[in-house]
């Protein structure tokens, strides 16, 4: 229920009353209902009537002069003043009536030229006046929250309908017991957190969350998202503010939640262009209402964000965000579960494995899970089943993570070979170095914007990183390069995006991760800061020219070693690569079962 909604059907119908009531009086002032039972006549017809006596019956109002005939017709016509009609009538003994003059036609000629124009002044004074208010913010509802007040009903979200973030339910479960049995924890000396700040990824389940806090808390639940306090005119984000607490204040103990809270709580200050003064005034008013001279008892603030590294730190300190809530993506058992609540839903066969397909997910987050059954239930559907499969899954899962098929391109048979080539390149080394991660799948069928992929998919969840793996990540990525250059002897712009991804790699083994066997454990890393959000124009170095020729060199070095590397494998095994290529050309797509039919176990699962 929106809390702000105003009437908006009141100014509609008081517009639609005055433009009727203005219809009406023109119509009324060119139609004459009584007229339009006569037929307009002119004076000669009236004479010849007269003179051959067929009138039945003359009324005589001013000039106009309405006549019926024997027959049943009736007339009207207009007279001179001085017409001798009437004398001509009566001494033919028809029966003449005179009235007096009707002032009608005055009063209507009044509202015509007089009230008329200003009504419709009125009316459309009225009308821009709404539209302005519309645009700019209602008018009056200027400084009103835009609040939405969160009720059960029959599609109510609770913990249940949340799973993989065990951590933050418990956190957030803590806080509904608290406001059912305040006593429980208050006897101890505990108080209510004044606010949590739940932090993750976008599509981790924050919102989800906040969702089964409305549906399990027996409290009112205000929620709105930060994009609402701003707008152009200063001050109004603070009003809105002052407005929300005074709401919550009335229905304490409740829950506000706001949703992408950066929009209003980054960080004061100029930055590039200047400052924001309607954000910051916002933003400084939010902090007064959360932790400032007047206490707000029983009114818990719950916000989200992708981006706390931009909020302002004062918003961020203990007393107002008493907990920071870390949404984080899901490991197997949380991935596990998430795919139990969605597939509840629908039809499985008994060929599907939601552990497999937990483990075959390592980095899929809450949203890429839901999508993932959902691109599977529909695939199953366009194929008329009546369960969905464990190829409906495959199918889904490629898509995610490759993208849909580009069936409409059309490649040429050279460029097709080179593809090929290129990325059975790629699997061939990956196949070979023991701590690359497992080939899932070799395809050369186009997928969003890349002609052909090699599917890499970790054994398990990973948290941390050995500089072999990097290493051996590096000469993966320049196997599809090396392949090009030992079979065609050229080389062609398709390694364009694996040579940046391994540049970048290299210069973190050397700048951050402190992989440098000749510059050791040490951070040369630029920062990139948002000079948007109060940081600095430009971004300082705190090392020498010479440091910065060191690094260069050292990136350089790893770059062209992994390089070496792979071309060792590849020119070593070039007829496995080209029983590789030619099987991937035959087929299109090949599966790990395959691939390793060709290629043989790789190093990695001899380890």
């Amino acid at each position: 229920m929106d809390q702000t909604e105003p009437n908006k059907f009141k100014g509609g119908y008081f517009l639609a009353i005055l433009f009727l009531f203005l219809g009406l009086v023109a119509f009324l002032s060119f139609i004459n209902i009584e007229k339009l039972m006569y037929e307009k006549a002119n004076l000669t017809q009236l004479v010849e009537s007269l003179e051959k006596n067929e009138l039945k019956e003359l009324v005589v109002r001013g000039q106009e002069a309405k006549w019926e005939r024997k027959d049943g017709k009736k007339f009207v016509t207009i007279i001179p003043p001085d017409s001798s009609i009437v004398d001509r009538a009566v001494n033919n003994k028809i029966a003449v009536t005179i009235q007096e003059p009707s002032n009608d036609g005055l009063w209507l000629a009044i509202i015509l030229n007089g009230l008329l124009p200003v009504l419709l002044i009125v009316g459309l004074f009225y009308f821009f006046a709404k539209q302005v208010q519309i645009g700019a913010g209602k008018g009056f509802n200027f400084g009103k929250a835009r609040t939405r007040l969160v009720s059960g009903g029959s599609k109510r979200v609770t913990f249940r309908d949340v799973a993989g973030v065990d951590e933050a339910k418990e956190e957030l479960q803590e806080i509904i017991e608290f406001l059912k049995d305040p006593k429980k924890f208050s006897r101890l000396g505990g108080r209510i957190p004044k606010g949590v700040l739940l932090v993750g990824p976008p599509g981790t389940g924050k919102t989800l969350l906040a969702k089964a806090i409305a549906g399990e808390a027996n409290v009112p639940f205000f929620s709105i998202s930060g994009s609402d306090f701003v707008e152009m005119f200063v001050g109004v984000g603070a009003s809105r503010v002052r407005d929300l607490f005074q709401q919550a204040k009335r229905a304490a103990p409740c829950i506000i939640f706001i949703d992408e809270i950066d929009a209003v709580g980054r960080h004061r200050g100029a930055g590039l262009g200047g400052g924001h003064d309607e954000r910051e005034q916002t933003l400084n008013q939010l902090l007064v209402e959360m932790d400032g001279f007047e206490s707000n008892e029983g009114v818990i603030l719950i916000a989200a964000t992708n981006r706390p590294d931009v909020l302002d730190p004062a918003l961020l300190r203990p007393g107002r965000f008493d907990r920071r809530v870390v949404v984080p993506r899901p490991d197997f058992r949380g991935r596990l579960e998430i795919l139990k609540v969605h597939a509840a839903r629908v039809p499985l066969s008994s060929d599907v494995d939601l552990e497999i397909i937990a483990k075959g997910t390592p980095g899929f987050c809450g949203a890429d899970l839901e999508i993932l059954v959902n691109e599977a239930a529909l695939r199953a559907a366009r194929l008329n089943k009546i369960s969905v499969d464990a190829s409906d899954f495959e199918y889904a899962k490629d898509k995610v993570l490759m993208g849909a098929e580009r069936k409409s391109l059309l490649l040429s048979e050279k460029e097709k070979r080179l593809t090929a080539y290129h990325e059975a390149g790629h699997a061939l080394v990956a196949k070979r170095l023991p701590n690359a991660d497992p080939v899932h799948k070799l395809t050369i069928v186009p997928r969003g914007m890349a002609l052909g992929l090699v599917q890499q998919l970790p054994a398990g969840d990973r948290y941390t990183y050995t500089k072999d793996y990097w290493l051996d990540q590096l000469a993966v990525l320049f196997g599809g390069r090396v392949a090009e250059e030992i079979i065609f002897g050229e080389i062609t712009t398709g390694a364009s995006s694996d040579i940046e991804r391994a540049t970048e790699i290299a210069r973190k083994m050397v700048t951050e991760w402190g992989m440098s066997d000749k510059l050791g454990p040490i951070n040369l890393s630029t920062k990139k800061e948002h000079v948007f959000l109060g940081k600095e124009l430009a971004s300082p170095r705190d090392f020498s020219e010479k440091l910065q020729e060191e690094v260069d060199h050292e990136v350089s070095l790893i770059l062209k070693a992994q390089y070496r590397r792979a071309y060792e494998i590849i020119s070593s095994e070039r007829e496995t690569l080209i029983r590789l290529a030619e099987a991937v050309l035959e087929k299109e797509t090949l599966d790990s079962l395959e691939i390793d039919q060709i290629v043989g176990v790789s190093n990695h699962q001899n380890a």
